[in-house]
């Protein structure tokens, strides 16, 4: 199974480039994130047509997660985190694909901070973490994937120094990352390459993709059984090098089929 997490930054704005990275890359599953379109708007004809069945969860203008699988329909299993049911942000869905459970998440940015949003950051985070536990209680393979806007590492982000004060790198966000990830989650990206800087994301201006200095934001986080199954990953660099493209890349891992 090729798994794969692609930040989209508006759906429908830039539904070519989606549709002509999922013709190239053949994905066998996909998770979304800022669909930035309501349910209704959701471009599910056009996916249908690409040849892939879809479950989403959509908010207008902001947010937004959805779940697509190749030549099948995913089955929804869960749609929005528990914890809070006030929280009206589209940030997770959940959906059982050829016998996994990929749960697809964007995290919260959290800037500015300190304040109220990184405060929402966090106490999104702590949610996931209570979740997270249950799924690995139930000894099913989980896959957790998507945009967490964290950089768990130094290794993960150019220049660290210039994002001390930033919530995707300030130290309670990474030591809520690598609490996660300490309940026996594997970090798949990092888990192939301990050592290797790998960027996923690079920001639209001074000239940075061009420069190479980016971020490691979009993961995956693998259950036990899933990590034994890890066999390879990959940026698809070229995608962010298209006109008119998402400021993230799309971003993969295979798993053998036993």
């Amino acid at each position: 199974m090729k798994l794969a997490t692609y930040n989209v930054n508006g759906i429908n704005g830039r539904l070519e480039g989606l549709l002509r990275w999922l013709a190239e890359a053949k994905p066998d599953v996909v998770c979304l994130q800022e669909l930035k379109a309501p349910q209704e708007k959701f471009p599910s004809r056009e996916i249908e047509r690409a040849g892939y069945g879809a479950v989403w969860h959509g908010q207008k203008s902001w947010n937004g997660v959805a779940i697509l699988a190749r030549a099948q329909e995913p089955r929804e299993t869960r749609r929005g985190l528990p914890g809070d049911l006030d929280d009206s942000h589209s940030r997770y869905i959940e959906a059982a694909v050829d016998g996994i459970v990929v749960g697809c998440l964007y995290l919260p940015n959290g800037n500015p901070a300190p304040g109220p949003k990184f405060d929402y950051k966090l106490r999104w985070f702590e949610r996931l973490h209570a979740y997270a536990d249950e799924l690995l209680e139930l000894e099913v393979p989980v896959a957790l994937v998507g945009d967490f806007n964290v950089m768990p590492t130094e290794l993960d982000v150019y220049k660290p120094e210039r994002w001390l004060d930033d919530a995707l790198f300030r130290p309670e966000v990474r030591a809520a990352f690598a609490d996660l990830a300490a309940q026996g989650w594997t970090d798949a990206i990092r888990h192939l390459h301990p050592h290797e800087r790998i960027y996923t994301f690079w920001k639209y201006f001074r000239n940075s993709f061009a420069r190479d200095a980016g971020l490691r934001i979009d993961h995956f986080l693998l259950s036990p059984s899933l990590r034994d199954r890890l066999t390879t990953c990959g940026v698809d660099k070229f995608a962010r090098g298209w006109n008119h493209t998402s400021d993230h890349a799309p971003v993969w891992i295979e798993l053998d089929d036993r």
